[in-house]
């Protein structure tokens, strides 16, 4: 059964990042096993018969730019020390987070405002990054059908 799975087009996941190891400027190269018994005529007239362990083609898939800031830590600074600016300075935004310690968070309204934004993900860090999420796929996205939709087949138990 996960030899069906591994037939997929499906990066190799980098366990710090939680994205496509290859991913570089956004896009990933990701090797395609077909399915076995499939045969390709190649281009000098012969036949090749796949096996379904051997790469059949390659294509592109999105993926994230990602640096090393968490998604987590970000929220929890936020919360918990979001008074003192800490968030800000791990976000690499050291002069906001100066401004924020030395006013108590603006008041506390700074405070609250910034913990919604990042936890929103409108503030992210500050070299254009972005955040490490727990696991792979899981950012803020509207579902969408198109032609890089996959759907697994339903297992009958």
């Amino acid at each position: 059964m996960a030899a069906h799975w591994r037939r997929l087009c499906y990066p190799k996941i980098d366990e710090a990042t939680q994205e496509a190891e290859s991913c570089r400027d956004r896009v990933a190269w990701v090797e395609c096993l077909p399915a076995p018994n499939i045969s390709c005529r190649l281009d000098n007239g012969t036949e090749f018969l796949f096996s379904g362990e051997e790469v059949g083609f390659n294509r592109t898939a999105p993926c994230r730019n990602v640096t090393g800031y968490s998604y987590k830590v970000a929220v929890a600074l936020s919360l918990f020390l979001g008074w003192l600016g800490a968030d800000r300075f791990y976000l690499g935004y050291p002069a906001l987070g100066l401004l924020k310690f030395c006013t108590v968070g603006f008041c506390g309204i700074g405070s609250l405002m910034d913990f919604l934004l990042i936890a929103m993900q409108i503030v992210g860090p500050s070299d254009g990054s972005d955040y490490i999420l727990d696991y792979y796929g899981a950012r803020l996205t509207r579902l969408s059908i198109n032609n890089d939709t996959y759907r697994r087949t339903q297992l009958s138990l």
